[in-house]
């Protein structure tokens, strides 16, 4: 079935790169005035930028362990991902496996021809056929929707006001000429901090959304995805919490969380709850079928 990008994803997208446009010159505006060696922090925050926009796909993938496999060592893997990649009409991704015992899979990449699907051995070895493709039909269908690039950027502006809030302390204690003025960026900072990563996470959720129904659209095959979700949430369950915490840093990029946050109502939650996204596929089902 034919199915194109997700129009009110695109429109998020979009708006949350104005916003993030608009914080970050908020925030350098504020540390000029301020008398901060502001110059210093653009260079260090261009820089880092263009580590995060260049080297996002291999920093995500060495932090997770996961390694690029060729077509003889997972034929059945490249042959699923390009079946779908012609249904989605995509450009067909590098395919990376990791060695975990959580069941996953995820995303990510700057754009469709710079773009890397990876899997955990667990995942392969939990899930039917059926199962596998919808989860890689939802991982193809974040690429498709370009929203890889904008989590990696907001998560980018977070991270600048963190190392800014978190050094804070240290500078005002050693510089007291300055200390009124790095206690006034800490606090500025920390706001940033607030603001970036609850649009990265409001935006993190949307796309959930927009992905499940993406893998519904390519497989027209909802329930395998439903099942897919069931199977893997159950399983990540039953892991240790030490394993699922040494996965958190990249519960963003998961398909299912490694860990799940249920603070202030699921305002800094990566992913909506499961109940929800098996609410919105079984809506796409109906429009699927007519019924």
């Amino acid at each position: 079935m034919k199915w194109q990008r997700d129009a009110g994803l695109s429109g998020r997208i979009f708006l949350t790169w104005i916003l993030l446009l608009l914080v970050y010159l908020v925030f350098m505006g504020v540390l000029m005035a301020l008398g901060l060696p502001s110059m210093f922090i653009i260079i260090i925050a261009v820089g880092m930028g263009l580590v995060q926009y260049f080297f996002s796909d291999k920093l995500v993938m060495m932090s997770t362990g996961a390694r690029v496999v060729e077509e003889d060592e997972a034929p059945e893997l490249h042959r699923m991902i390009e079946k779908l990649c012609q249904e989605a009409d995509l450009p067909k991704p590098r395919i990376a496996i990791m060695q975990s015992p959580m069941p996953n899979a995820f995303a990510t990449g700057r754009s469709p021809h710079h773009a890397v699907v990876a899997v955990t051995d667990s995942i392969m070895k939990t899930l039917t056929q059926d199962e596998l493709e919808a989860v890689l039909a939802h991982e193809l269908s974040h690429i498709k929707n370009r929203d890889i690039l904008t989590m990696t950027v907001a998560g980018f502006v977070a991270m600048i006001a963190s190392l800014i809030m978190n050094n804070v302390l240290f500078a005002s204690i050693f510089n007291r000429e300055q200390g009124g003025s790095w206690i006034i960026a800490g606090i500025v900072a920390a706001i940033v901090w607030v603001f970036a990563t609850l649009l990265m996470m409001a935006l993190s959720r949307y796309r959930e959304y927009a992905a499940d129904r993406g893998a519904a659209f390519i497989t027209e095959n909802p329930d395998a995805l439903i099942s897919a979700l069931k199977k893997i949430s159950g399983k990540m369950d039953r892991l240790p919490p030490e394993t699922r915490a040494a996965a958190e840093g990249a519960n963003a990029f998961y398909i299912i969380p490694a860990l799940s946050g249920k603070t202030l109502a699921g305002l800094f939650s990566t992913h909506p709850a499961l109940e929800k996204r098996i609410e919105n596929l079984e809506k796409v089902r109906r429009e699927i079928r007519g019924y």
